[in-house]
């Protein structure tokens, strides 16, 4: 993917950005620890679906999401399909705000 094609797909992914040439990142706020928690195993059932698997950081009401995708060396489409079923699964959670 060009980094003009990334970037614009990124810009459409509210929450998302450029960690550098090679990861995207996102962050979701929760209520508390077990919503958090419940939202990491919503983003398993996905990734796993997917066989696209992101880094996780979870900081007590916070998820932090990392992707790229390794075998091709950098972000493709497969990541920007990731970061947007996982903004679709925050949307429907019943979690707090970003």
């Amino acid at each position: 993917m060009t980094t003009e094609a990334a970037d614009a797909a990124i810009a459409s992914l509210a929450g998302w950005s450029r960690q550098d040439e090679k990861w995207i990142a996102g962050s979701y706020r929760f209520a508390g620890f077990p919503a958090a928690i419940a939202f990491v195993a919503r983003i398993a059932e996905i990734a796993e679906a997917m066989n696209h698997h992101p880094f996780i950081a979870i900081d007590y009401k916070k998820v932090t999401l990392r992707l790229t995708t390794w075998h091709a060396g950098g972000l493709t489409e497969l990541d920007m399909q990731s970061a947007e079923r996982y903004n679709e699964a925050y949307r429907t959670s019943i979690a707090g705000n970003r």
